[in-house]
C-alpha cells in the first residue's frame, strides 16, 4: 500500500479519486505548512487537521503522532485523540520528547528501548478499536546501528505495534529487515526512489511518501508567482488553468452541494 502526503481534505479526495487507499498526515509537512517546525506542533493541531480530512474523505488516514507529545501518559492521550478523529492509524517514533527542530537537519536523539516499549504499551492500551493501527518507528539505523534498529523493531512488535518502521541504509538491510524483525514493515521514502514493482518486490506492505506532493506543489506555485512578477506574465496556459479550476470544484465535492441547493434554495437554477 502506498500513502502519499496529505495535509487537507482536497488532497485526500483527490488521492482517493485516483485510487489510493491510504494517505499520510505528516507532522513535518504540516509544520512547514504553518511555517513552524514539527517540534512545535500540538496534538490539538494534528487532531483538528485529521478531523477535517476524515470528514470529507473515506481514505485511510495515517497520522504522524511524532513522539506522542511526551511520555507514556501523553502518548496514551495522543492515541485516544487521534483515533477519535476517524483516522486509520498513528505513527509513533522513538526520538526524545519534546521533539527538537534540529531533527529536520538529521540531528536526532533517541529514548531508550525500554522507554519506547512503555510508550507503545500505553498506546496499545489506549486504543478502543483493534483495527486502529499503531506504527512504531525507530531512528536507530542512522543514530545507533542497523542491528540496534532490528532489536528495537522486535521489541516494539512484542509491545503490540502492528507495523514497524525503519529506514535502512543499504539494499542488503532493506532485504534483511523483512525476516530479521518478523513484523509487517513500513517504509518512509520518496515514491520516486523506486518503481512500484521494485517496492512490491521488497515485501514491505506500507510505503509512505511524506513530502513529494507538498514540495512539488510548492515549487509549482513559487514558479508561477515568480514568473508573473519577473516576466510580466504568468507563463501558464490559461485554458489549462481554467480546466484545472473546474477539476478542483469536482474534487472538492461541489456537485453534492449544488444538488442540495437545486432541490431547495436554488430550484430551477442553471449554469
Amino acid at each position: 500500500m502506498f500513502a502519499p502526503v496529505c495535509l487537507d481534505p482536497l488532497t485526500a479526495r483527490t488521492l482517493e479519486g485516483q485510487g489510493y487507499e491510504a494517505a499520510y498526515l505528516s507532522g513535518g509537512a504540516l509544520g512547514f505548512q504553518l511555517a513552524v517546525s514539527e517540534a512545535l506542533l500540538t496534538v490539538t493541531e494534528m487532531a483538528e487537521t485529521a478531523r477535517r480530512i476524515t470528514a470529507r474523505s473515506s481514505i485511510a488516514l495515517i497520522v504522524d503522532g511524532g513522539v506522542g507529545f511526551g511520555d507514556a501518559v501523553h502518548t496514551s492521550r495522543t492515541v485516544a485523540e487521534i483515533e477519535a478523529t476517524g483516522a486509520a492509524a498513528i505513527e509513533l517514533e522513538d526520538q526524545v520528547a519534546p521533539k527538537r527542530a534540529h531533527h529536520h537537519k538529521g540531528v536526532e536523539h533517541l529514548v531508550s528501548l525500554e522507554e519506547m516499549v512503555g510508550k507503545l504499551e500505553a498506546a496499545v492500551a489506549a486504543r478502543r478499536d483493534p483495527d486502529f493501527l499503531i506504527i512504531a518507528r525507530t531512528g536507530a539505523v542512522r543514530n545507533e546501528s542497523y542491528e540496534a534498529a532490528v532489536e528495537r523493531g522486535r521489541a516494539y512488535r512484542a509491545a503490540g505495534a502492528d507495523l514497524v518502521m525503519l529506514r535502512p541504509d543499504t539494499p542488503e538491510q532493506w532485504r534483511d529487515a523483512v525476516t530479521a524483525i518478523d513484523a509487517p514493515l513500513a517504509a518512509m521514502a520518496s515514491f520516486g526512489s523506486r518503481t512500484r514493482e521494485e517496492w512490491a518486490a521488497l515485501g514491505w506492505p506500507l510505503v509512505i511518501d511524506p513530502f513529494t506532493g507538498q514540495v512539488a506543489g510548492w515549487l509549482a506555485a513559487r514558479e508561477a508567482s515568480r514568473h508573473f512578477l519577473e516576466e510580466g506574465a504568468s507563463g501558464e496556459d490559461e485554458g489549462a488553468i481554467g480546466a484545472g479550476y473546474e477539476a478542483i470544484k469536482q474534487a472538492a465535492g461541489m456537485a453534492d452541494w449544488y444538488e442540495i441547493e437545486e432541490r431547495t434554495t436554488e430550484k430551477g437554477a442553471t449554469g
